[in-house]
């Protein structure tokens, strides 16, 4: 599978800093003005991509009083209608190209979720780098079929997904010859109990489909983006508020400005502790291995006199020689006069 994909600019690798998305969802409220200056604060905040939802109320579901149509009851939208829930988080069409400018004027990369093949076709348009499979979506195949065909990087949201789900997303791609995917971990709970996020996840869907992998994340803090980059998520998404007094319907599982700055320089000093997965020793370290031990005269020793536990011991520092030839020196006779402190060396010993 492909381990290299690139949005924008942005390359992700296995060993590339992490992509960090800042989702605008519904917290635009419908308000130009609003969503320009998240964007903005999102900049500022460090985040390296904007992402939007990209749909109309009824390319989601129909205008219906029929029960079935309304929220489900352990959700935050509990006996509202479904339309009109999407009704007041979708982002008008028209918003798109001037908000992608504006992302783009500030150095972000800006994408989307399309919820239907009108969706993807509109964002073509606006040449748009990558596509995102929301969880919800995972099993609409002919979505997926749509979005692969348009030869760009698709991040696979999980979700509600079981694993067959999965692979077969993962597989329609794969058949419209698409390899750019990355998987994302994710519990789709608005906001979710952090027993619920499972984030050992992530390793076993690296695993398991052989690709790069990431977070999308609902959780209502910082810490599971955290810990998902240290289980070797690229990827963070997470929700974006610009004022958590905002009546938005995802108000309650979204980062203000300053949540978000923190979660950013959280895993920024978060790659730099993990550093190489390779088993290094840093140049600092090399120096600084003169601080350990090795082998010291502790006695004065005569010329020709053997060497013996009382008169060599393993002191630091690390001026003499390894400790691993201890036993080898002893009964060795030496070649000197050696004073007690003396580092010591090969060329001290007969051998």
């Amino acid at each position: 599978m492909v381990k290299k994909i690139q949005i924008g600019d942005f390359i992700i690798t296995e060993s590339s800093p992490v992509f960090i998305i800042a989702e605008l969802s519904a917290n635009h409220n419908r308000d130009l003005k609003t969503a320009r200056e998240s964007i903005k604060a999102i900049k500022v905040s460090g985040a390296d991509a904007v992402k939007v939802q990209t749909y109309k109320p009824e390319s989601m579901t129909l205008d219906s009083d029929n029960e079935i149509f309304l929220a489900r009851k352990d959700s935050l939208w509990a006996g509202r209608k479904l339309f009109d829930i999407y009704r007041e988080g979708a982002l008008p069409f028209e918003w798109h190209e001037e908000l992608k400018t504006y992302a783009e004027d500030l150095g972000l990369i800006f994408f989307s979720t399309p919820f239907d093949p009108e969706a993807v076709d509109f964002l073509e348009q606006l040449k748009v780098p990558a596509y995102k499979v929301a969880s919800m979506e995972i099993m609409d195949i002919p979505l997926i079929s749509c979005i692969a065909k348009k030869g760009k990087p698709i991040l696979l949201s999980t979700g509600i997904a079981e694993t067959e789900d999965i692979r077969l997303a993962v597989n329609t791609c794969l058949k419209e010859g698409n390899h750019q995917l990355i998987v994302l971990k994710c519990t789709s709970s608005y906001p979710t109990p952090l027993e619920d996020a499972h984030l050992n996840n992530i390793r076993w869907l690296g695993d398991e489909f052989n690709l790069l992998t990431g977070l999308s994340d609902h959780t209502p803090d910082i810490i599971a983006p955290i810990a998902a980059v240290v289980l070797g998520a690229r990827v963070i998404e997470k929700h974006f508020i610009l004022d958590k007094s905002l009546k938005s319907l995802d108000a309650a599982f979204s980062l203000d400005p300053e949540g978000f700055s923190a979660m950013v320089s959280a895993i920024r000093k978060t790659e730099k502790l993990l550093g190489s997965y390779q088993y290094t020793v840093t140049e600092k370290m090399k120096k600084a291995r003169i601080s350990s031990r090795s082998i010291f005269v502790t006695r004065d020793i005569r010329k020709g006199a053997t060497i013996s536990p009382e008169n060599i011991k393993v002191l630091r520092p690390g001026h003499g020689l390894h400790p691993k030839h201890y036993f080898d020196l002893l009964g060795k006779k030496v070649k000197n006069d050696l004073t007690r402190g003396t580092p010591l060396k090969w060329d001290d010993i007969i051998r």
